[in-house]
């Protein structure tokens, strides 16, 4: 853990440790406050995962990284850390971790990083990171950085506090540029539908999206589970929402909120993830084939 480059607005005492709070009012206009509040919202109802469910998700999104990206000399930061998950899935695999995020999931991430000793809560935005430039080995944003209005300057601003030949890893939403013409007429009606649920308040919206995980996620689910059974995986991998066909309902219900639930996403293509990456100042760049789509790691420059 390194000194903070400038002061934090205030300290709180958390649950179990402080959370040092940088105010987002000197952040710049690269925020949507609206945003960070729905996350935050999302990120108290949903708030603790089982373990078990953690590391299966992990072995997806964490598939292209090694020992050389997370080993026990690595200074780490996770930008956008919501309640903490990712944070506790590497903190046994690191030296230290900053995590950070601009809402008040930071305070969930108290709780559910309750037992892990190498990691400080910091509350801040990605244009306000208190982190003199060139000061981590890792820096991580996991399904982050496409709820930001100019992502790209987004990934810049992160890819500054790496290190000189550290890592980036991200995950960004994709433009389904791998999908076939039902699969994005699918999703451009349920983007129709994202754009009225988004408007609704906390509460309806919360209820709303609950609804949305039992009539819009689980047929898909559900006949993709079947043909697993049948032993047609690769008929059920072609099935919209594939991915949650080996998740519980309370990771549907978790994500049903997060996608119809914010008003502000972006969504890119394999080829302008690497494109992005690159402008930001990463060589080495490896976007994983697999799902989810996209996640992508570079090195520092």
């Amino acid at each position: 853990m390194k000194n903070y480059q400038t002061t934090p607005d205030k300290v709180v005492k958390g649950t179990h440790r402080d959370v040092h709070i940088f105010s987002l009012d000197h952040a710049n206009n690269n925020i949507d406050k609206e945003v960070v509040k729905s996350f935050g919202d999302e990120w108290e109802k949903f708030e603790s995962f089982e373990e078990k469910d953690l590391e299966r998700t992990a072995a997806m999104y964490f598939d292209i990284l090694d020992e050389r990206h997370l080993n026990k000399n690595t200074y780490a930061m996770d930008m956008g850390c919501g309640t903490g998950r990712w944070t506790k899935i590497i903190a046994d695999k690191v030296a230290f971790v900053e995590a950070v995020d601009p809402s008040s999931a930071i305070f969930v991430a108290d709780k559910l990083l309750k037992d892990k000793s190498n990691i400080r809560l910091t509350q801040a935005s990605v244009d306000t990171l208190p982190f003199a430039d060139n000061t981590f080995d890792f820096v991580m944003s996991i399904g982050v950085l496409h709820h930001i209005p100019d992502t790209q300057k987004a990934m810049s601003d992160c890819v500054k506090k790496v290190k000189k030949g550290g890592f980036f890893y991200t995950y960004l939403y994709y433009s389904l540029d791998n999908k076939g013409f039902f699969f994005k007429t699918f999703f451009g009606a349920s983007d129709l539908l994202r754009k009225a649920v988004s408007k609704l308040p906390s509460g309806p919206k919360k209820a709303v999206c609950d609804g949305l995980a039992v009539v819009l996620y689980m047929p898909f689910v559900g006949a993709g589970r079947l043909f697993r059974k049948m032993g047609f995986k690769k008929l059920a991998n072609r099935i919209p929402l594939s991915i949650y066909q080996d998740q519980p309902f309370y990771i549907i219900r978790n994500d049903s909120l997060d996608r119809f639930g914010t008003k502000l996403e972006q969504r890119f293509s394999r080829i302008q993830v690497a494109e992005m990456m690159a402008k930001a100042g990463l060589k080495d760049i490896v976007v994983s084939p697999g799902m989810p789509y996209w996640h992508a790691v570079g090195t520092k420059m």
